[in-house]
């Protein structure tokens, strides 16, 4: 389309000229042999020699005029119309051939060879054919215009189809990438939740032997000093040492008066503090590990539950790359073509 119609008004210009021209040496040719036509019956009493001569004057004078018409610089236009009329036909390769030319040309030979009455006819069929393809001439303009304008449409619809698909392109691009970096971010976090979990798990467990040994320690403090604070209940309390003493006999030499050492009250009362104390340790010691464990075991639940949804995240947005790297793949290949037919 761009090689018919390109610099279209140009060409017609140019080429209206030509066909005006065309026409004009024609319509002479006719009237010069007309005039011979008209004449006949006025000349039939000249000699056969003087008419032949006479005839063949006019036939060299009509002949020179076509020839300085094909002559003429007007007839290098293009013949457009030929080559939109005939394309993909055999006419189409016949070129300067079949142009205004060339037919002139045949013309003016065909003046001088021919009998008047053929000649005539073929001038009188040359003419009403300048007028078929004068009226197909403007066909093909129009044609043109049409054409070009809807050529124009086209690449302006398809030049904004093809800023579309690089901004989806562009967009989907991104969106790959921001999903590949969340994924990525994602895969750290699990991992370094995963850690954290483990380090946990590691610490309770450490906490938790150091508690028993605490509570055991303690346990076994509280039984030996109940052992101790029982025997000296038993001989401060219970008198059990002064029974036995008024049960001997009495010796010739005696020992003064036995008193019983009035330092065992404190020192019991010490031994009950210090038993009071092993077990507040102990109690406390059992309500730190009970919240401890309580808070180990919801920030294991916590941290699994993070990383199943962190989980589900990657799944979710792997396959979301997938249709996105789908969707880029079709609007690349629109893109390719969409160029193509720019």
């Amino acid at each position: 389309l761009k090689v018919q119609c390109n610099d279209l008004d140009a060409q017609w210009e140019k080429r209206r000229e030509t066909r005006t021209a065309e026409t004009r040496a024609v319509q002479e040719a006719i009237v010069v042999l007309s005039e011979d036509d008209h004449r006949e019956t006025v000349e039939r009493s000249i000699s056969f020699l003087q008419t032949a001569t006479a005839m063949g004057a006019k036939r060299a004078s009509a002949a020179a005029l076509l020839r300085r018409a094909a002559a003429a610089p007007d007839f290098e236009a293009d013949d457009l119309l030929a080559a939109w009329r005939g394309r993909g036909h055999a006419a189409a390769r016949l070129g300067a051939a079949a142009g205004p030319r060339a037919q002139l040309s045949t013309l003016a030979m065909a003046v001088q060879l021919d009998s008047f009455g053929k000649v005539k006819a073929m001038i009188d069929k040359m003419h009403a054919e300048l007028q078929e393809q004068q009226a197909e001439e403007v066909k093909f303009k129009a044609y043109c215009e049409k054409e070009l304008r809807q050529n124009e449409k086209t690449t302006y619809d398809k030049t904004e189809l093809k800023k579309e698909l690089e901004a989806k392109i562009d967009q989907l691009e991104s969106l790959i990438k921001r999903l590949g970096e969340e994924i990525a971010a994602a895969k750290e976090q699990i991992a370094t939740t995963e850690v954290e979990i483990k380090k946990a798990s590691q610490s309770r467990e450490a906490e938790n032997a150091e508690f028993q040994a605490v509570v055991s320690d303690q346990r076994a403090t509280q039984t030996i000093l109940k052992q101790v604070l029982q025997k000296l209940k038993d001989f401060y309390e219970k008198k059990i040492g002064n029974k036995v003493a008024l049960t001997q006999q009495t010796p010739p030499v005696q020992f003064n008066a036995y008193k019983a050492n009035e330092g065992a009250s404190p020192v019991m009362g010490l031994i009950e503090q210090i038993l009071e104390d092993s077990k507040a340790l102990e109690d406390e010691a059992t309500s730190g590990e009970a919240k401890a464990q309580a808070d180990y075991e919801k920030f294991v639940a916590d941290s699994n539950a993070m990383i199943k949804d962190l989980q589900e995240q990657v799944t979710s947005k792997t396959k979301a790359i997938a249709a996105a790297d789908g969707d880029k793949a079709e609007a690349a290949t629109d893109l390719e073509s969409t160029e193509g037919e720019l």
